[in-house]
């Protein structure tokens, strides 16, 4: 029986450590940046690791007032893509810490 309270023991350690290294890393990844372009280059959009965007670029050729809907949906699709990026650049380096362990939202 002490076998298995030893053998709780390291576990614990091991998770406490798992969840130092995940905060650690998550504070590292908030710095990161994702520049996503659509249309072409004509929107431009980067955004940090905490999904807040940093800037949005414009070209001026894709300013069309005849045709504001279409520019409308090119910062969309920009901002859309970037923050599909966020997630997966967080799963990705997360997955590398955990070992691919598939573990439950809000348990780190």
């Amino acid at each position: 029986m002490l076998g298995n309270m030893g053998n709780m023991a390291g576990m614990m350690k091991k998770v406490q450590k798992l969840q130092a290294e995940m905060a650690k890393l998550q504070e590292e990844l908030k710095s990161r940046t994702i520049e996503v372009s659509t249309g072409g280059g004509a929107v431009k959009v980067v955004v940090n690791g905490e999904k807040r965007i940093q800037s949005i670029k414009i070209a001026p050729n894709a300013v069309d007032p005849e045709d504001v809907e279409m520019l409308e949906d090119l910062v969309t699709a920009a901002v859309n893509e970037a923050m599909t990026k966020v997630d997966d650049m967080m799963a990705s380096e997360m997955g590398k810490l955990t070992g691919g362990l598939n573990l439950p939202p809000g348990m780190f």
